[in-house]
């Protein structure tokens, strides 16, 4: 326990696992691979540049925030900015709150069918394609959502040392050596070499392309967890003595190692087991969902001792998506606990809210598709909100966290204010700006609310969680106010 009172991490290992569980997830597994394979090494550039240009500073401000006012993103963003926009905070937090949602029912997928790849009856599936179509469309989804929301719901309820410290030290080396053995699995097939020459072949010609610089910075910033508020939960509960850069420093090239290693243990094996380079490539274009649970089953079923790595793939997928899944639950209870609510009365508020707001992406993939795109996107918003903090309390305020002893008229200090104040805005409207444009040129009907990706969809939801953040600010303040 902390001298306030609250709960601690009881050690740095312990919340360096727990950091490194809410960064990896899904999308480490799922996309990075699939977008790594579409543009090739030169993606791996931006994406490493990105890291230490929009997610590692990100990461920096709420690990600071969450440490020095040991408060939920909500109260932490009140006492930011003022009192005035409270409801910046309010954003932030249901943006991830929105994407817990329907992350449970990704949680639920995952086990599902790491629980089929154990019994072995992945790998002899008549037509994978079919029964994805099948799952997706029956009641199952549902049942595994509502089962993966428990186990997690059980470790949040726990506590943090009891539940999410003891959890993330075992499940999270172990996820590491399930994606060790999974990649070399993969680069030890015949035929890997090819995969291996396809991730990591260098076009400089590629790098004129602006699509690559914009996913990189998309998948760094969606992958580490940056400007979800997720980091300044769990920095809430961090000893005094944590230095905030070498834990995010940590935390940034763990995740990205994690990717590397699933990207490792998916192209290779795409490429050995596909007759041709162009069904190969063809695989990796299949999407998040086509490339994780039809193209990765048709594959094993291929694969010498196939059975076993399915088992361990799906094993990898499943602790991934959990552990992204406590983080944003612990988000969501931290919340009702800084209005004066216990935390197992918030655990089991958010749990039951949780299964009832999850339950349409869980029986309908439109549902899902739509929820993923509008909030997915609207983590960007929340990252620029991040940056208007930095901004607004100024560098100088932060520097002594993040580089204790560094003079705050030095280099280092000019160049951290060069990146907030200037190219971490840049890059939010570029980000921004390409991924609106994107959604026009997928459907004609761009303010359609029936079109998943239209702006008119997109633009309603966020409006419509903006305006209840503006006309309950002050009421928020009050209830905050009288617990903090």
């Amino acid at each position: 326990m902390s001298s306030t009172g609250k709960e601690t991490f009881t050690s740095r290992f312990g919340l360096i696992a727990a950091t490194l569980g809410m960064a990896i997830g899904a999308g480490n597994i799922w996309r990075f691979p699939r977008i790594a394979g579409e543009y090739g090494g030169a993606f791996l550039i931006p994406w490493l540049l990105f890291l230490f240009l929009w997610s590692m500073p990100l990461l920096m401000v709420e690990f600071s925030l969450g440490k020095t006012y040991r408060l939920g993103v909500l109260a932490a963003f009140k006492k930011a900015l003022g009192e005035r926009f409270t409801w910046v905070g309010w954003f932030v937090a249901f943006c991830t709150s929105a994407i817990m949602f329907y992350y449970s029912v990704v949680s639920g997928w995952s086990l599902k069918y790491a629980l089929l790849a154990l019994s072995g009856n992945l790998v002899s599936l008549p037509d994978s394609a079919v029964y994805w179509q099948n799952f997706t469309g029956g009641m199952e989804p549902l049942y595994y959502h509502l089962v993966a929301l428990f186990m997690a719901g059980v470790i949040i309820y726990s506590g943090v040392v009891k539940g999410i410290e003891r959890f993330s030290k075992v499940i999270i080396p172990l996820l590491y050596i399930l994606l060790l053995v999974s990649a070399v699995k993969a680069v030890s097939l015949n035929g890997a070499s090819t995969g291996l020459s396809y991730l990591f072949a260098f076009e400089p010609a590629a790098l004129l392309n602006y699509k690559v610089w914009l996913e990189g910075l998309s998948q760094s910033a969606w992958s580490t967890g940056a400007g979800w508020g997720l980091i300044l939960t769990y920095a809430i509960y961090a000893r005094s003595r944590e230095n905030v850069t070498q834990n995010v420093f940590i935390t940034g090239i763990g995740n990205n190692l994690a990717s590397i290693l699933a990207a490792l243990a998916i192209i290779p094996t795409v490429f050995a087991l596909s007759a041709t380079v162009a069904d190969a490539t063809t695989a990796l274009e299949a999407g998040n969902q086509g490339l994780a649970f039809i193209v990765i089953p048709q594959l094993f079923a291929h694969m010498p001792g196939g059975v076993v790595f399915a088992a361990v793939f799906f094993l990898a997928l499943f602790f991934a998506a959990l552990s992204s899944l406590l983080a944003m639950l612990e988000l969501a209870t931290r919340l009702l606990i800084d209005f004066g609510m216990s935390r197992r009365k918030a655990v089991l508020i958010i749990v039951a809210l949780t299964a009832v707001a999850g339950a349409p992406s869980a029986l309908s993939l439109d549902v899902f598709n739509n929820q993923d795109w509008v909030w997915g996107v609207g983590l960007m918003v929340s990252g620029f909100f991040f940056t208007l903090v930095a901004i607004k309390m100024g560098v100088d305020f932060f520097m002594p966290q993040w580089f204790p002893g560094r003079s705050r008229k030095g280099w280092l200090a000019v160049a951290l204010k060069v990146l907030f104040y200037v190219v971490l805005p840049l890059e939010f409207v570029a980000m921004l700006a390409w991924w609106l444009y994107q959604s026009t040129t997928w459907d004609t009907h761009i303010w359609s609310l029936s079109n998943i990706y239209s702006l008119g969809n997109t633009f309603l939801q966020w409006g419509i969680i903006l305006l209840l953040g503006l006309v309950f600010n002050k009421v928020m303040n009050k209830k905050l106010q009288a617990e903090n």
